[in-house]
């Protein structure tokens, strides 16, 4: 009996590594593809998207949360101009996690 509890627990370990692993892809790839939507944003094309991405990506390691990726972006937005409203950044940040999601998970099958 003890072997099946045990085999059960390791299954559980790593149905949980596994599921953290793709969290953790799905918020980098997030923060990838809104720093795109960004850069688009801003105007920028080619390399300097790509650039720019990699930029908002770095920006979201400073501390936990997204508040300062968040931050950068909003303050490039009013640098160069750029309106954009509070709850569009918010949204955009949304649809760039579902859109994550679905690529992995798609990449999975």
């Amino acid at each position: 009996m003890s072997d099946a509890f045990s085999s059960r627990e390791k299954g559980f370990e790593s149905k949980f590594q596994l599921d953290q692993e793709q969290q953790f892809r799905a918020a980098a790839r997030r923060d990838r593809i809104f720093g795109q939507w960004a850069a688009g944003k801003l105007g920028y094309s080619g390399d300097a998207v790509t650039k720019y991405a990699a930029e908002v990506v770095d920006s979201n390691f400073e501390k936990p949360g997204d508040d300062d990726m968040l931050g950068k972006v909003k303050a490039d937005f009013k640098a160069k101009g750029v309106t954009v409203s509070d709850a569009d950044v918010s949204k955009a940040l949304l649809d760039a996690y579902g859109t994550a999601a679905q690529q992995i998970s798609s990449e999975k099958k």
